[in-house]
């Protein structure tokens, strides 16, 4: 399941994608990343890794970052400071109700997820990274599609990581998700605010 690539345009943005943080995602993430094409970055830079099966540790676990591929995760971060931040997931459908309930940050201690369409969410990547490595100015999402996808759903989650490969700036990225799924962006702006306070939204 494991696999690399950068993708080197030039100057501009620094963009880190990884896939299969945990347990056996990478089965289904490394499906979608191996399809991301030199051609969908416009500028800048793009590294994309998919990690190989592991231990299932949630990435909201304090011991996480401690566990080996957490630590590797922390490596990549550390080595390519990425201005955009893509952590790929995917999730059992039996799960879809737990990850979006409103009542996620009772339960779970974080906002939930939002569904852009097909079944594919989106949220922050976890608090522990989100508010204690990236600057506030940069972008760290959490993106989840069914770990057995139908094609209309791959389809709306590779679209999602192809707008960040593309995408050559926070204010470009943020106007093309205001286009597409403009209710959903507002949602993410609320939860930014009530759980992270002034950090902007994912």
């Amino acid at each position: 399941m494991a696999y690399f690539k950068i993708i080197d345009k030039g100057n501009g943005v620094n963009r880190l994608f990884i896939g299969g943080v945990h347990g056996k995602e990478g089965s289904s993430t490394i499906e979608a990343l191996k399809q991301i094409r030199d051609e969908d970055v416009s500028q800048g830079k793009l590294v994309i890794h998919n990690c190989d099966e592991s231990p299932y540790l949630s990435t909201l676990d304090p011991l996480y970052y401690q566990s080996e591929v957490g630590k590797e995760v922390l490596s990549l971060i550390s080595y390519y400071k990425p201005t955009f931040y893509v952590e790929a997931h995917c999730y059992n459908k039996k799960n879809f109700s737990k990850l979006t309930s409103l009542h996620r940050m009772s339960k779970a201690g974080v906002p939930p997820l939002i569904e852009l369409e097909k079944g594919v969410l989106i949220g922050s990547a976890s608090p522990s990274i989100r508010t204690n490595i990236f600057r506030k100015e940069d972008v760290c999402i959490t993106l989840e599609m069914p770990c057995i996808p139908d094609q209309d759903s791959l389809n709306v989650y590779l679209d999602v990581l192809r707008i960040f490969a593309a995408s050559r700036s926070r204010e470009e990225l943020e106007k093309t998700i205001k286009e597409l799924y403009p209710s959903q962006l507002q949602t993410a702006i609320k939860y930014a605010k009530e759980f992270f306070g002034n950090y902007p939204p994912f």
